[in-house]
């Protein structure tokens, strides 16, 4: 590991546990806050994680929070339902710069909620986390308002597999850290960088181009050290995230949609075929036989909000 990251880890490496609320909040001053829960069919737990937020963190006594905003982004099940009834504002993905078709996948949500909340700090949390802790927004809000020169804040984490501690991740072990070691070494110190969990000042947010699919956590880190650098990114560990697991197949899809966001701030060069192509036991004709299924691999990416026109008129309203 470089010099200096191990410098960077000592300094910029924190526990939720090192700035109570009352340091929070007393530092909070005028800065607002805004959390936003991307969700596609979580209603089994989007309405715990906002009962939590509203009950922890937006309260007379704590009023960290000051927006919480649930992005539905295509649910078929009561995720909407579920999330409004917790005390969320739930807006559909669709609604938003609907002058531009939304593309599926995670990071074109966390690009359109940018204009629909207003907040100084932006927090990004997964709707699909279980045993939810206040301190995964506390936790990496707390530093953006401590720490006037760090933009971006994420969260670390065990991340237990089944009964297996510390064996998920698997896409970040296999893809994301060797990746980040042998072509950004200076991010080499994160901890979990393709975790969903992450606050970044919306100053930051609204320079950096979003890609549409699985790629946005490991694209923004990138782009978020060549804009601000090394200094100014930061990690707070907040314990232990349990979660749903994905499959292998879906493991693929991800891992190329990762690959192709590296590639292209490699070299901004072109992909000679976005597609990726698995195979699954063929269960017709004895199931003696595999069959080939091929997806398109996320290639497109939102440019910074800072150049759509919706809102760069919302900035001067």
């Amino acid at each position: 590991m470089l010099d200096e990251v191990e410098r960077w880890l000592a300094r910029r490496s924190w526990s939720a546990s090192d700035r109570p609320l009352e340091r929070i909040l007393a530092a909070k001053r005028g800065t607002t806050v805004s959390v936003v829960l991307p969700a596609l069919n979580e209603e089994a737990t989007v309405g715990a994680i906002v009962s939590v937020i509203r009950r922890e963190l937006m309260s007379d006594a704590v009023p960290l929070v000051d927006e919480l905003v649930v992005i539905d982004s295509g649910s078929t099940d009561r995720t909407a339902e579920v999330a409004a009834a917790a005390g969320a504002r739930v807006v559909a993905r669709d609604e938003i710069l609907p002058r531009i078709p939304a593309a599926p996948g995670k990071g074109e949500v966390l690009w359109r909620s940018l204009m629909v909340t207003g907040g100084d700090v932006v927090c990004f949390v997964d709707a699909d986390l279980r045993d939810f802790s206040a301190d995964f927004v506390s936790g990496i809000v707390g530093p953006l308002l401590t720490e006037p020169d760090v933009h971006l804040v994420k969260a670390m984490y065990d991340r237990p597999l089944g009964d297996a501690p510390g064996q998920g991740g698997r896409v970040t072990e296999l893809v994301a850290r060797p990746l980040l070691n042998l072509h950004w070494p200076l991010l080499a110190g994160f901890v979990q960088p393709l975790g969903g969990e992450y606050a970044a000042r919306r100053s930051l947010l609204e320079q950096l181009p979003f890609p549409v699919g699985y790629g946005v956590e490991l694209g923004l880190l990138v782009d978020a050290l060549h804009t601000v650098g090394l200094d100014a990114l930061a990690q707070v560990d907040v314990g232990v995230r349990k979660h749903r697991h994905q499959d292998g197949q879906a493991l693929g899809r991800m891992a190329a949609a990762i690959y192709r966001t590296a590639q292209l701030r490699l070299s901004r060069g072109h992909l000679v075929r976005p597609r990726l192509t698995q195979f699954e036991r063929d269960e017709t004709g004895g199931g003696k036989g595999f069959a080939p299924r091929t997806y398109a691999v996320d290639t497109e990416e939102r440019p910074p909000m800072l150049e759509i026109a919706e809102y760069a008129r919302r900035r001067v309203a």
